[in-house]
C-alpha cells in the first residue's frame, strides 16, 4: 500500500486544527498514552446527535488494535 505524502501533510494540518478547536481531546489521549494501551482494555465511544439521540459502542482491545493505535499515534510526530 503506497502512502501519499500530500495526504499525510493534510492529515497533520487537520489534526493541528482539530487540536486547537478541541484541546481536551489530545490531553485525554496523551493521558491514556502515558498509562499505556493494553490488550483487554475496553474503548467506549458515545455520540449524541443534534436531536439528542445517543449512539454508544465499545470494543475490547486486541494486540492488533493496540499495534494499530500506536502506529496512528506515531503519525502525529
Amino acid at each position: 500500500m503506497a502512502v501519499n505524502p500530500m495526504a499525510l501533510l493534510k492529515l497533520k494540518e487537520r489534526f493541528s486544527i482539530f487540536s486547537r478547536q478541541h484541546p481536551k481531546v489530545p490531553l485525554f489521549f496523551r493521558k491514556i498514552n502515558e498509562k499505556g494501551l493494553e490488550p483487554g482494555m475496553i474503548l467506549e465511544l458515545k455520540v449524541t446527535d443534534n436531536e439528542g439521540n445517543n449512539y454508544v459502542t465499545n470494543m475490547k482491545l486486541t494486540p492488533e488494535d493496540v499495534e494499530t493505535l500506536k502506529l496512528l499515534h506515531s503519525l502525529k510526530s
